[in-house]
């Protein structure tokens, strides 16, 4: 598809205006009526495993696409990016001799958020911004930007094919010596995941059955938002996004709203402040949280807040700055005596260049020649294997 550039604009709410209220409410009821994707026991069995993370004797790597493709929702596209998980999490436990808990960001990572609602073509056309494929398409032209709730049962289909065969390949692990994987998506879709509330039929109360793990992003994490209102009313493990805005008192408030009252383990910040800000903006979030702090899993998303364009205006990340933000997250852990609870990233098992190494290399013509996702740029598998090196050799230390 053509290179496009975002029209500067004030941010857009984050869900969809769809096309049809009327085939949203057909979409919702059909949605409603069908099998969870997965079953609460294993949410918690997750939320147990994440409870061993917040006492330091276990890491998790949580890892997959930017945005999921549909058509990527296949056995062969699932069971890579499983094996690569797998992989990863291999050597972390052979360099930092600490068990891994492997969470796929896969099997449901079909909804985008977008800071801009328009984007531009070349020619000057201004269209609706792909939002993922759970909402429109990223061919540029007005139909296939419309929002189409029917979408959401094509993201539901797509999902369980996924999942199937995810757990299909777990059903072997004894004999492939493969660990479980888990899988998360950002509970960003409301009228998607509402509509797929089932009662929890270990604990009681209600779960959200489209994913183990969800988390709330960076762009709705509002304290009066629907999102986090969300989060509150479900069991599962969630986590929340924290970014270089993130203020004390809305940390404290989100510990409130979805850890008090429930075992170690249920919440998750997943901390996204790039490698220019995280060592001034996370010590203050440490003391804040305070004794809680040994309660919640830390995780380093040392992706989205390291963000960078190249010359030709491509969107881009560099590998060191990924890595200078893990750094930087685990020596300020460290010094506030918290466990560093692992890695979220944007990766993948093919041969992509979406990311450059360093610096001087955004200025090579022609450098992102495999530039494969339709939104945000991943690590390829060898840039993967640097940074979880990284980690594991500072929890280790």
């Amino acid at each position: 598809m053509p290179k496009t550039a975002e029209v500067p604009t004030l941010p857009p709410h984050q869900q969809p205006d769809w096309e049809s209220e009327v085939d949203l409410a057909v979409v919702d009821e059909e949605l409603r009526s069908r099998r969870p994707l997965v079953d609460a026991g294993s949410c918690h069995a997750l939320r147990r495993e994440l409870e061993i993370v917040t006492r330091g004797d276990a890491l998790v790597i949580q890892g997959g696409d930017c945005a999921e493709r549909f058509a990527e929702s296949t056995a062969p596209h699932i069971q890579a990016k499983a094996a690569q998980l797998d992989e990863l999490g291999d050597i972390v436990e052979r360099v930092a001799d600490l068990p891994v808990v492997r969470v796929g960001r896969f099997a449901g990572q079909y909804a985008k958020p977008r800071s801009n609602p328009l984007e531009s073509l070349p020619d000057g056309t201004v269209l609706p911004v792909y939002r993922g494929d759970a909402v429109n398409d990223p061919e540029p032209t007005p139909c296939a930007r419309k929002a189409d709730a029917r979408r959401l049962l094509l993201a539901y289909d797509h999902a369980a094919e996924a999942l199937d065969a995810l757990f299909l390949n777990q059903f072997l692990l004894p004999m492939a010596g493969v660990s479980p994987t888990y899988v998360s998506h950002e509970a960003l879709l409301l009228d998607f995941e509402r509509a797929l509330v089932r009662p929890d039929d270990v604990c009681g109360g209600r779960y959200g059955s489209s994913g183990h793990m969800l988390w709330i992003g960076e762009r709705t994490r509002q304290l009066d938002g629907a999102h986090l209102a969300f989060a509150a009313e479900v069991n599962n493990p969630i986590g929340v996004k924290i970014g270089p805005t993130t203020t004390p008192d809305q940390l404290a408030a989100i510990i409130d709203l979805l850890a008090v009252g429930h075992p170690a383990g249920r919440l998750t910040l997943i901390i996204r402040m790039g490698a220019g800000a995280i060592a001034d903006r996370l010590p203050s979030l440490l003391t804040t949280a305070g004794a809680s702090a040994r309660d919640l899993v830390w995780l380093c998303d040392p992706m989205h807040g390291n963000m960078i364009r190249t010359s030709s205006g491509q969107k881009t990340r560099v590998v060191a700055d990924v890595l200078s933000e893990v750094e930087q997250f685990c020596t300020t852990l460290h010094a506030y005596d918290v466990h560093p609870g692992g890695l979220h990233l944007e990766l993948t098992p093919d041969a992509v260049t979406e990311c450059v190494d360093t610096h001087d290399r955004l200025a090579t013509p022609g450098i992102l020649h495999r530039f494969l996702s339709v939104c945000d740029p991943r690590l390829d598998p060898s840039q993967a294997e640097r940074v979880v090196r990284l980690m594991a050799d500072l929890v280790r230390c």
